[in-house]
């Protein structure tokens, strides 16, 4: 009920009638709803989810606060008749979710639409108690599936196999679905921020980066580990991961209610570039994480957002250094009125392997 009130607030602020809702997390936020087909519009004093045939049952069985109806024509119709009956003068739609065909459709209907942006995403960018509950057992069941893994990770094991091994352990720890593929990349694939897994075996003096997420009620969690496996000479493998760690450790220190999201992302830029591996860091620090594994806040030089109590993102510095490997580490946090709560509790030490 919170969830659609603070929606409804903002209606005259943005100056329509109702709004169309057609992202499916965001109708998961409203309503619970966890099908894969579906729509709601939202006005003042009204609440409509639609759906189609297949799905009114659950429909029925999880959503709440909301009248349902059950669409029987072509999508655009169905709406254009809401739009009629509940005397909609000008509907708004998220711009970043709805293609320029259905669009196009809606004109067609009649129906005097405005883009908007964001919408929902700015009352899901703080998390309630429950929310937080749920992202905390998806980072347990997370770290629960890492540490089985751990026995596996050594010379010989092959990305492929350790990624689909952690995939496995995700999925009996009880994660219904991954936020993303596993990333396993090791040595100079390590170098490669988002490498896919190849059939490599690991050597030793190799870094291999995992990164990957679990999964509770729909809410997501993601972190990375970057390993070493013992070899000769590991002495400036051992220096980038200390130059990360500290990076990282800095961003932490920064985080509190009220700061730019930039200035998080400056805390490890700055300490990086400073080192002269400027030029081996290009990704953002940072992202929201919630419903989907990326989502606001934005933490990144060109973020305009602003820290909140309640945001929940990550922090991810990494250094990437071609033909040689990478590394990247990266934890989750909670902005309290006090300060910043790391969720993840898995050792950010480095550890290496014996080979």
């Amino acid at each position: 009920m919170q969830k659609k009130a603070a929606l409804k607030k903002k209606l005259s602020s943005l100056g329509v009638d109702g709004i169309l809702i057609t992202d499916l997390a965001n109708l998961r936020y409203l309503s619970g709803f966890t099908g894969s087909s579906g729509f709601s519009i939202i006005t003042k004093r009204h609440a409509i989810f639609v759906t189609d045939f297949r799905y009114q049952e659950q429909a029925r069985r999880e959503v709440r606060g909301f009248s349902i109806k059950i669409e029987v024509g072509e999508r655009a119709k169905e709406i254009k008749k809401l739009v009629d009956e509940y005397k909609i003068k000008k509907l708004g739609f998220e711009e970043d979710n709805l293609s320029y065909g259905f669009y196009s459709k809606l004109i067609k209907c009649g129906i005097k639409l405005k883009p908007l942006k964001e919408v929902v995403e700015s009352v899901r960018v703080i998390k309630s108690s429950r929310e937080l509950s749920y992202i905390r057992t998806a980072i347990q069941r997370a770290e629960r599936a890492f540490r089985r893994l751990q026995p596996y990770i050594k010379e010989g094991a092959t990305e492929k196999g350790l990624a689909i091994r952690l995939e496995g352990f995700l999925k009996e720890e009880g994660c219904k679905r991954l936020p993303f593929e596993v990333i396993v990349a090791s040595g100079s694939m390590s170098a490669l921020p988002h490498a896919r897994p190849t059939n490599r075996a690991l050597r030793g003096g190799d870094l291999v980066i995992f990164d990957w997420g679990g999964e509770c009620e729909g809410y997501y969690s993601d972190m990375t580990r970057t390993v070493l496996l013992r070899g000769k000479d590991i002495s400036r493998q051992c220096e980038i991961y200390s130059h990360v760690f500290n990076a990282q450790e800095n961003a932490i220190k920064e985080v509190k209610a009220g700061i730019n999201a930039s200035a998080i992302d400056s805390a490890v830029r700055e300490h990086i570039k400073s080192l002269g591996y400027g030029d081996y860091f290009g990704h953002g620090t940072g992202h929201g994480v919630g419903l989907t594994v990326h989502e606001k806040p934005v933490i990144s030089w060109k973020s305009k957002d602003l820290i909140d109590i309640g945001m929940v993102f990550t922090i991810e510095p990494g250094i990437y250094i071609p033909n040689f490997g990478g590394v990247r580490i990266e934890d989750m946090v909670v902005v309290r009125k006090k300060g910043v709560e790391v969720l993840t509790s898995l050792s950010r030490e480095l550890k290496i392997i014996e080979t």
